[in-house]
Order: C-alpha cells, then structure tokens, then sequence
C-alpha cells in the first residue's frame, strides 16, 4: 500500500494511507491488545455509563466506537482519514453485536466538529488524539464546548513523562535531559509529535471550566519488560498487574497514555462583572 500522511493546520498528523499499519501496530500486537484489555476494564468503572449517544473523535479504526454500540449507545464515529473509515465500516458491518445503523460515520477532524456535529454531547471520546494534533490545548478548548452541561469527556492522551523515563531506559540519556521528545512526523513513525503531561491537562481543564473527576494510568509496566511474556499464564499475570496499580498512587502516573474522565458541571461558576 502507498503510505503518506499530512500535516495540515497548524501542524496537525493524519494517517490516510497508514491502516495497515495502525492495524498492526497498534491493535493487532501485544501492546495494542493490553490497551484495549485495559480500556475494556477501566471505562464501566470511570464513566457514568446510561446509553447516552457518543461522540467518539479520531476513532480511527472502530474499535472504541464498536465497543459502545455493542452496549447500547449511538455513535458518530469522527475520523479525518478517510482510509481508517472505510475500514472502520468495513470491519463493523461484520460485527453481528453491533445493531444496524448505531453508529454514523462523519470524515471530519476535531476542529472542525464544532460546525459539523455541535452537539451538545452527553459523552465524548478522544482517545490518543490529542498527541497528534500541534495545539493540543486549543483542543480542550473545542471538546468543552462540544460536551454537554453535566456531560462526560473521556480524555486518553499520550504521557509525555513516561515516554522520557521510557528513553531513559533505552540509553537514550540525552534526549531524556534535555526533553527533546516530540516525533517529527515523518514517514511511517508513530512517536506522537505532542506529547503531553499530567500537569499540562489538569490546568488546561480548568481554564475550560472541566472538572478532573477520575484518572488511571494504562501501560504501566508491560513496555518495560526485559522479555515478553511467554506464555498465556504469563499475559494473564502481567494483565492482572497493570489491573492492580492502574489507579495506585504513584503507578499509574507513569502509564504509557493516560485515562481521564473530565466532567462539565451542570452550571457555569459566576464571574466577577
């Protein structure tokens, strides 16, 4: 397959012509299955669940957007490639659990939501999105007003201070001290070109009046392994692991992407005239 991508904007990375490699790379390998693994256990427990309709932004491949049709939610699934779509209703259309017309299909990026699906959204879902856009905090800004008053954001973004620890570990020691992290957005690479820490989304939720209401780390262990697991006792033992401190002070602070569940109160604070 020709493979390109393009930075549009200011400097935001889509992926058409990269489905065969995000569908290897990142769902169909051992780190992309423990994501899911993890996803799977994390959101029942960090989301008022009510079958409220979903917003599911950068959805790429389905995968987030098929897990809420197949428990009663309508989805728009919002992807700027084209390509991922196609294959997103592709593989979806196979899936008997997902109900005929549960989930609509807008070829739109985040910026441009505000026009094409306002809204407002009870919950939205932005996973892995905000690393590949180059004004990640204006991003907040938008999925604000896009969320309902009392509605729900689950926000999943790539930790930028365990991607520093991750390079230290690598002997990639002066890349570590002198945070010189970002991708560049070449060729087929998958290093985020933005990506952020803890501290950066606390503050950029409260200057959009979100409230941080649960957080969890995902990945926290298994890309640190000196050797994969090798057999399935061994999978199931380091699933039960990332389970056990994925919420756990001072773990899941080091998780590879980093689980929010950001919340718009029902009323605005009032400001001072």
């Amino acid at each position: 397959m020709h493979s390109h991508y393009e930075l549009t904007g200011a400097g935001d990375r889509y992926f058409d012509g990269m489905t065969e490699k995000f569908s290897r790379a990142l769902y169909h390998a051992p780190r992309g299955e423990l994501r899911l693994k993890m996803l799977d256990y994390l959101l029942p427990q960090m989301l008022a669940l009510e079958d409220q309709p979903v917003l599911d932004i950068g959805g790429g491949l389905g995968q987030q957007a098929a897990w809420f049709a197949e428990r009663g939610h309508a989805v728009t699934l919002a992807e700027p490639s084209g390509d991922m779509l196609d294959y997103a209703r592709r593989w979806h259309a196979e899936r008997d659990a997902i109900p005929d017309d549960a989930i609509a299909y807008l070829q739109a990026p985040l910026q441009a939501l505000a026009c094409e699906a306002p809204g407002p959204w009870p919950l939205i879902t932005c996973h892995a999105v905000l690393e590949w856009l180059g004004e990640p905090r204006g991003a907040i800004k938008t999925l604000s007003g896009l969320l309902a008053p009392g509605g729900q954001l689950s926000l999943m973004v790539f930790n930028r201070d365990a991607l520093r620890f991750s390079n230290a570990v690598k002997g990639n020691l002066e890349k570590a001290l002198s945070d010189r992290l970002e991708g560049q957005g070449r060729r087929q690479r998958l290093t985020p070109i933005s990506p952020v820490t803890h501290d950066q989304i606390s503050a950029w939720a409260e200057e959009n009046g979100l409230a941080l209401s649960q957080a969890a780390g995902i990945r926290i262990f298994q890309d640190y392994l000196r050797k994969p697991p090798a057999s399935e006792a061994e999978e199931a033992t380091l699933l039960a692991l990332e389970k056990a401190y994925c919420r756990a002070e001072p773990h899941w602070r080091l998780g590879r992407y980093l689980l929010y569940t950001l919340t718009k109160p029902l009323t605005q604070p009032e400001t001072d005239s």
